[in-house]
């Protein structure tokens, strides 16, 4: 796909504004070395090189085939280079699953011949493929009639050809050379996953760019991205479809749903890849990771002749997290006898008086890193970047500083001149000109070496034993979820008002009653909840007035009675559950409960089933979390009862693939343990 000695165009015109023509043109005239073979049924010469009318007829069995006909033509292309013995073909064509109708039955004949005939295939739908270190530009991007990538150490996997031609285009434009990109387009057979897994293995690519508009396998994507990790590629990648419009948009496109955008970030997350918020932050990333390692620790130092940017960059790396460490009064004093009017203790401000003492930032830049734990120092240095004359000496103190701590990152932020831009990245010193943008991408990068740290799949489930069976109210899901581990007060489901005062004088005064119907989940819509019931007498009026008001609003509901359960109250409420993505598996909810989680969204999800360590990153990422900790005077919650009522429900989920998803809001955390106030659970079956 990215580095054929031979291919076929099928399809090839001489017309290189057509897209056959286009294709043809860019892999003739771009520098490819290897054999071409152009297939045009009615020509014997195509833009100067000899043509077949038929795959069947070459001389010889090209390394892959680039189809680009009309939808209707590809099956029997496909056919032929299932019958030549190709291996390898892309099909550009459009027409198929992402127009619906007639097109998805066509996109799985074109799955079935190249499975019989063991074929891989890109698309169709899809852009093509580039390797510009091998001058191999197999893609009708119009991109390359103005403007051509050159070499370097960015891969590029995504789904939309645009998309994947603008990342390169502008990667280009910034001197950030590309070593493969693809389109894949609808993903019939190869997919974005498959791509990354090629690029974590490929010596070329150091970084790994991917844009995903849908998600079929999720077991391809964990693995692919945990690859990337072990290698230590960082891969930066972007999911489109995060709203409704946007996912719709999407399916529309490639033909892929989007999936739920909160669980894809999660496995991002657990995968050990960074998820960018644009084009422009993506290549940010991928160019400091090009040229540069991860910095080994978080914290930042900032040296700068303008004291207002200096605080600007400041403000910045606290924004993404980044620690801006001050310098002992030891440094501060060696940086004073090196430059008496610097000020400062992290910013350190050289002021732009410097009066030809260049080589004062030697000495300062290695006094900061000495001083404090850095993983990073980043030098502002205004415009000097244009300056050829009197910027060898920052080049040396750059280089100095690279020398004596070759794990640290070092940046310069400045506008320049591309001759000194390219030494330093020679160096190992990425160059930007926007100070923000420079500290986002280190702040990237540092993140990266964390999540890339703790990329792991999740653990094997272990069975657990729970006897599935009809759990569609209250009562029912609570009992399943006992069995699971999960705690859940006492309380007896009543199917008469004398049995609901009997169970109400046994558990004690005040008491909740909730309707119990298998036809009611939200018992709330039906006025369905009496809350601090007080005495036998209540419970009974309580009964009858339940019974009525749901039979009132759902008169074809079955009736099973009112549980009664005891009057909590302290606490923090909280929501756990389950879903099951159809692309992710099992995955593990955690967040504020009650409305709240209707009303503020706060919610966090990972991957079932959980480890203890990793339930409490789970509930750390939620910012409601912080309730837990004892807020204004309130004592603090039983954390560790919370971390293993996840535990236990992750474990559920994950072992017994007829749990479709768990709901348990509220979870009540107190000083004295959590408790399952009310459950939903839904078995498939």
């Amino acid at each position: 796909m990215f580095r054929p000695r031979s291919v076929a165009v099928v399809g090839a015109s001489g017309d290189a504004e057509k897209l056959g023509g286009r294709t043809l043109f860019h892999i003739k005239e771009l520098g490819f070395a290897g054999r071409i073979f152009p297939i045009n049924v009615s020509s014997r010469e195509v833009q100067g090189l000899p043509a077949w009318p038929s795959l069947r007829d070459l001389p010889e069995v090209p390394d892959c085939a680039l189809i680009v006909l009309p939808a209707k033509l590809v099956a029997a292309a496909l056919e032929d280079c299932a019958a030549k013995g190709i291996r390898h073909v892309q099909v550009l064509s459009s027409g198929f699953a992402e127009e619906g109708g007639e097109g998805v039955a066509m996109q799985e004949r074109l799955v079935a011949i190249a499975r019989d005939a063991g074929i891989r295939i890109t698309g169709p739908n899809a852009l093509g493929s580039i390797s510009p270190p091998d001058g191999f530009f197999g893609t009708f991007s119009s991109l390359l009639a103005t403007a051509r990538p050159g070499p370097g150490r960015i891969g590029v996997a995504t789904q939309s050809g645009a998309y994947g031609s603008h990342i390169y285009a502008v990667a280009g434009f910034r001197g950030l050379g590309i070593s493969r990109a693809i389109a894949t387009g609808n993903e019939a057979d190869l997919d974005v996953a498959s791509c990354i897994d090629y690029l974590a293995e490929d010596d070329g690519t150091a970084v790994i760019c991917a844009s995903l508009e849908g998600c079929r396998n999720g077991d391809r994507v964990r693995a692919a991205l945990l690859k990337a990790a072990a290698a230590r590629k960082p891969v930066i990648v972007m999911k489109v479809g995060r709203t409704e419009e946007g996912a719709a948009a999407a399916a529309t496109h490639t033909g892929a749903l989007a999936g739920e955008d909160r669980v894809i970030d999660a496995v991002f997350r657990e995968c050990g890849a960074f998820r960018a918020s644009s084009i422009e932050e993506m290549l940010d990333i991928a160019y400091l990771c090009s040229v540069a390692a991860v910095p080994p620790l978080p914290g930042v130092g900032i040296l700068s002749v303008s004291g207002g940017i200096g605080v600007l960059m400041a403000d910045a790396a606290v924004e993404a997290g980044l620690p801006v460490p001050p310098m002992p009064p030891e440094t501060l004093s060696r940086i004073t006898e090196i430059q008496p009017v610097a000020g400062g203790r992290n910013p350190i401000d050289t002021t732009a008086n410097l009066n030809g003492r260049m080589h004062v930032f030697e000495g300062i830049s290695q006094a900061m890193m000495e001083g404090a734990e850095l993983g990073s120092l980043m030098f502002y240095l205004a415009h000097l970047g244009r300056n050829e004359e009197r910027f060898p000496p920052l080049e040396q103190a750059m280089a100095a500083l690279r020398r004596r701590f070759p794990d640290r990152l070092v940046v310069a932020v400045m506008t320049h001149v591309d001759s000194i831009r390219l030494r330093l990245e020679a160096l190992g010193i990425p160059v930007f000109e926007d100070p923000t943008r420079a500290v986002r991408a280190v702040a990237a990068a540092s993140r990266l070496r964390d999540l890339q740290a703790g990329a792991a799949a999740p653990p094997k489930p272990r069975r657990s034993g729970v006897r599935l069976a009809d759990a569609r109210n209250e009562a029912a899901a609570k009992a399943l979820l006992r069995e699971a581990g999960l705690p859940v007060p006492p309380e007896h489901a009543c199917a008469t008002a004398e049995a609901a005062a009997a169970a109400a004088d046994a558990l004690g005064y005040p008491v909740v009653m909730k309707i119990l119907s298998d036809d009611i989940p939200h018992k709330t819509e039906v006025g369905g909840v009496l809350l601090g019931v007080a005495d036998a007498e209540a419970v009974r009026a309580g009964f009858s007035e339940l019974m009525r008001r749901a039979g009132a609003v759902r008169p074809e509901a079955r009736l099973d009675g009112v549980l009664v359960a005891p009057m909590l109250r302290g606490g923090v409420e909280t929501i756990i559950g389950t879903q099951r993505d159809p692309a992710f598996g099992p995955m593990v909810m955690f967040g504020l409960g009650g409305v709240s989680v209707e009303l503020f969204a706060d919610v966090a999800f990972a991957s079932a089933p959980l480890t203890p360590e990793r339930a409490g990153a789970l509930v750390d990422s939620v910012r409601g979390a912080r309730l837990l900790e004892g807020w204004r005077g309130a004592a603090p919650c039983d954390r560790a009862a919370l971390v293993s009522a996840l535990v236990a429900v992750s474990e559920l989920a994950a072992a017994e693939e007829a749990v479709e998803s768990v709901e348990v809001n509220p979870l009540l955390v107190r000083p004295d343990g959590a408790f399952a106030l009310d459950a939903l659970v839904r078995v498939r079956g």
